[in-house]
């Protein structure tokens, strides 16, 4: 078994992964680290932890033998900078994670990185490059806002043959780099000030990351990709309340859980 997993290794791309996250992320954070070392069928270069100045992140790092790297360092703009908020509800920072993970092609050295959620974990084996083609792992239903967003930025439709909203995705920097020039070139501005001046403000799911690159991608050569379903299933619980035999239950049906505790991911369901 031992060489089997070696001979895996040995033939798949060096990847490096990027997990953005904050403080309340502690909880999870140890786990999703764990696991991604346990699961991802690739060799790891470095695990680049993204958050603001926390000490308690830096001795995380320090223990897990991740790279922190301060979120201010990434973009030349901050949360602050992003006014994307009502009277119910405000996703400036939920915004602002996901321009930190289109930036990560300007932190990570392997030609390909993984971003990662901070609260969802694998529990089954992922391969992400197989046969030179990019595996995503997808669901079935998404948010229309997406698509809305993405014509607009992109100046065409999006294929979405499923949803790529999945938690977690493979990028590749050269293609990541070109769909960030891409948009530039349409909107004449920097790539995310035209993603920020692109979402209705009015939406509260105004633009997904993982959604733009994926189509884009699938957009370039559809037989390129491999799509396998997702099969994540989300939990409103602590991840070390999870016992071993209950995680292995859990893995014979899916690949990933997710540990969400905001009331918008209440609901559990079902990718």
């Amino acid at each position: 078994m031992q060489d089997l997993q070696e001979a895996r290794l040995h033939h798949a791309p060096l990847i490096d992964v990027l997990i953005p996250c904050i403080e309340k992320d502690l909880g999870t954070l140890p786990y999703v680290i764990d696991h991604i070392r346990r699961y991802v069928q690739h060799p790891i270069g470095q695990i680049y932890i993204v958050s603001p100045e926390s000490s308690r992140i830096r001795k995380l790092c320090a223990r897990k033998k991740c790279v922190f790297v301060n979120e201010r360092s990434v973009l030349p703009i901050t949360k602050k900078d992003i006014h994307y908020s009502s009277s119910r509800w405000n996703r400036s920072g939920w915004l602002y994670q996901q321009l930190l993970k289109m930036n990560g092609d300007r932190i990570v050295k392997a030609p390909y990185f993984l971003v990662m959620d901070a609260d969802t974990v694998l529990i089954r084996p992922h391969t992400f490059v197989k046969n030179g083609k990019t595996v995503f792992y997808c669901r079935d239903w998404s948010q229309p806002e997406y698509f809305q967003t993405y014509r607009k930025l992109m100046g065409m439709k999006a294929p979405r043959p499923r949803s790529f909203v999945t938690h977690y995705m493979l990028f590749d920097k050269a293609r990541l780099s070109s769909l960030k020039k891409k948009i530039e070139a349409i909107h004449h501005l920097t790539w995310y000030k035209a993603i920020i001046q692109t979402i209705d403000k009015k939406k509260q799911f105004g633009f997904s990351e993982y959604e733009t690159y994926a189509n884009y991608l699938y957009t370039l050569n559809p037989e390129a990709v491999i799509l396998k379903s997702a099969k994540n299933k989300s939990l409103n619980m602590n991840a070390n309340s999870l016992s071993k035999q209950k995680l292995n239950e859990f893995a014979l049906k899916y690949r990933s859980l997710s540990f969400h505790k905001r009331k918008i991911y209440s609901k559990i369901r079902r990718a």
